[in-house]
């Protein structure tokens, strides 16, 4: 079915178009479009991502070298930097916000019955914020401190397939804990946080929507103990205890029990205090998803490291979170395409291929499947200036 086609078009016929263009419709974003529509935008976007481009005059440099294979890509236009810049300023960001909502609802739901090292059925989401520095000057409308600006990208992820379920990009100002306001809790589901999520009016919502909570405490938590439950001290455990609230501000956001574990970790030394609204699994089971809760840093170290959210193509806010949303979806349709061809590579495998082979004619599973790991290592070097 693939043979002829290129690898680009290959890895892009499993995106949704008719819902794009919904999307596209949804936002105005075909409004006084003669051409470059916003499928050619987010096309050369998505090659940029996926082969590593540093700026738009990089971007055409190499489309342009490749003008004849461009609409066997899908891009129907001609591609200048200057249109490009364009369309990443004054077409809106929300167009491609929520076609990485698509994306994510398919792949959530394939990787539904995925494990990620905890035997639970029920669903567990870690969330966590990082943050990328930019310069005040060019970058105004994203405050953070006096001499700098910065931007959050605020994460929920899945832990089966680690998919952002949810994604939330403020300035470097807004403090971790206001995203709490803007989740949906999920009935029965699980969310991992750190610390600087301790907020227990925030926290009882979580619980009076029949959803379960995990984090750290905070040193100077008081509270007081009401029964000790039996542990095996061989696991690392030390207590498994149930608490009330005794500050005068918790005690009246959470008025109700929770559940202390202390853990001490085995290899570290380190002692861990974890604070749960749920009282059913064994308190072990409570510190390992916990532990769980670094795959959220992972992602961020990932994409960070993989994907083009550090270095921008524009300077406005609806450039930026053009930029974003775009290399979300990437990262999205790669983990797709991982499942629906049953890939054994991992995504930063199947990423570094992709960059190599963009314009080649190879079937996709056979690439993907034929290359070892080893050659990969081999490759990675060389990957940053294979167009320079």
């Amino acid at each position: 079915m693939n043979l002829g086609k290129l690898v680009f078009a290959q890895l892009t016929q499993h995106l949704p178009l008719t819902t794009f263009r919904r999307c596209v419709a949804r936002y105005g974003g075909a409004h006084k479009v003669k051409s470059f529509s916003c499928l050619d935008q987010y096309l050369c976007m998505a090659f940029a991502q996926l082969t590593y481009r540093e700026s738009l005059r990089d971007i055409e440099a190499c489309l342009r070298a490749q003008a004849g294979k461009l609409y066997h890509m899908g891009i129907k236009s001609r591609v200048s930097r200057s249109t490009l810049a364009d369309a990443n300023e004054n077409r809106d960001w929300r167009i491609y916000a929520d076609f990485a909502q698509s994306l994510i609802a398919i792949a959530r739901r394939l990787y539904a019955e995925d494990s990620f090292g905890v035997d639970l059925k029920d669903t567990v989401y870690a969330l966590d914020a990082s943050t990328i520095d930019l310069c005040l000057s060019v970058f105004a409308w994203a405050p953070f401190r006096s001499t700098k600006a910065a931007i959050k990208l605020h994460t929920l992820l899945d832990l089966r397939g680690n998919i952002p379920s949810f994604l939330h990009i403020s300035d470097g100002k807004l403090h971790d804990v206001n995203v709490l306001d803007l989740l949906l809790p999920e009935p029965g589901a699980f969310y991992i946080m750190d610390r600087g999520y301790i907020d227990f009016e925030r926290l009882y919502r979580l619980h009076e929507a029949k959803s379960f909570f995990v984090t750290r405490a905070k040193s100077n938590l008081k509270a007081q103990r009401r029964y000790s439950h039996p542990v095996d001290r061989s696991t690392g455990l030390i207590c498994d205890q149930t608490i009330v609230l005794t500050g005068f501000y918790p005690r009246q956001d959470f008025d109700t029990p929770l559940r202390r574990v202390r853990f001490k970790d085995p290899t570290t030394g380190k002692r861990l205090v974890f604070l749960t609204n749920n009282f059913i699994l064994p308190a072990f089971t409570i510190t390992e998803l916990y532990r769980c809760r670094w795959q959220v840093e992972l992602f961020f170290k990932w994409i960070k490291q993989h994907l083009r959210i550090k270095v921008f193509f524009g300077t406005s806010e609806n450039a930026v979170k053009t930029q974003i949303w775009i290399a979300v979806s990437v990262y999205v349709l790669v983990a797709i395409v991982k499942k629906r061809l049953n890939l054994s590579a991992s995504l930063y495998e199947m990423l570094q291929i992709l960059s190599l082979t963009m314009f080649e004619r190879i079937p996709l599973d056979q690439l993907l499947n034929k290359i070892i790991a080893d050659d990969i290592q081999a490759f990675a070097p060389n990957q940053l200036n294979l167009f320079n």
